[in-house]
């Protein structure tokens, strides 16, 4: 089987050391370059082939969101579907949204745990969206399981908009896609709150991949 091609961009040494030996030691894995600023990862990208790109948006030289966009448009000429997951110390949902629009996969920040990060890497890989976001002051909710336990059942309804929200689309853009209105969508997602017991936007993403809503690893 092959492995995923991981290109790291991160104007930090340090960071990029350790993300290396992280990745590396995956069997699954292997990073094939790394980058320091936003023209060194488009020119990589376009050099090495990686099947996902690790991109940090604060590197020097690098325009955020254009970069992504720069990176999506140099993607025909790669040898596989190029994705992009952002690790990144910005935590909110404004620029996570931004992301998703530009062409990224998946967002998750810098203070993730390393398994998540490598979990996020193998589903963008395979065409999923990962996401990880927390709310300020916002504390880590144990995950219930899908059968069993305290949970209750979800309607049909709820668990399309877990679907949504899950795959990292917006309040609006789900509305949009449901044909209801942006407070129905703000009422479904108290309710999975006040069921599940689900938080942030990680805890919606691994739910909906225990439950069957998300395609499993």
């Amino acid at each position: 089987m092959s492995r995923i091609r991981v290109l790291i961009a991160d104007d930090h040494a340090v960071l990029r050391a350790g993300l290396k030996l992280l990745i590396g030691a995956e069997s699954d894995m292997e990073v094939v370059g790394e980058a320091a600023d936003g023209a060194e990862v488009v020119r990589s990208a376009q050099t090495t082939s990686p099947d996902v790109v690790l991109l940090d948006l604060s590197m020097p030289g690098s325009r955020g969101m254009q970069t992504i966009e720069e990176l999506v448009r140099c993607a025909p000429s790669t040898a596989s579907p190029l994705r992009i997951l952002v690790l990144t110390m910005h935590d909110d949902a404004a620029s996570m949204q931004a992301a998703l629009r530009a062409g990224a996969s998946g967002y998750i920040v810098k203070k993730a745990a390393d398994v998540e990060l490598l979990t996020a890497i193998r589903a963008v890989h395979h065409g999923r969206t990962f996401v990880n976001l927390t709310r300020p002051g916002e504390e880590p909710v144990p995950r219930r399981s899908p059968v069993g336990g305290n949970a209750k059942p979800l309607s049909p309804r709820e668990a399309e908009v877990l679907r949504l929200l899950a795959q990292g689309h917006s309040y609006r853009e789900a509305a949009d896609q449901l044909g209801v209105s942006v407070k129905t969508i703000e009422t479904h997602r108290k309710r999975l709150a006040d069921k599940l017991g689900l938080r942030s936007r990680a805890e919606l993403f691994r739910f909906a991949v225990e439950v069957g809503l998300l395609e499993p690893e």
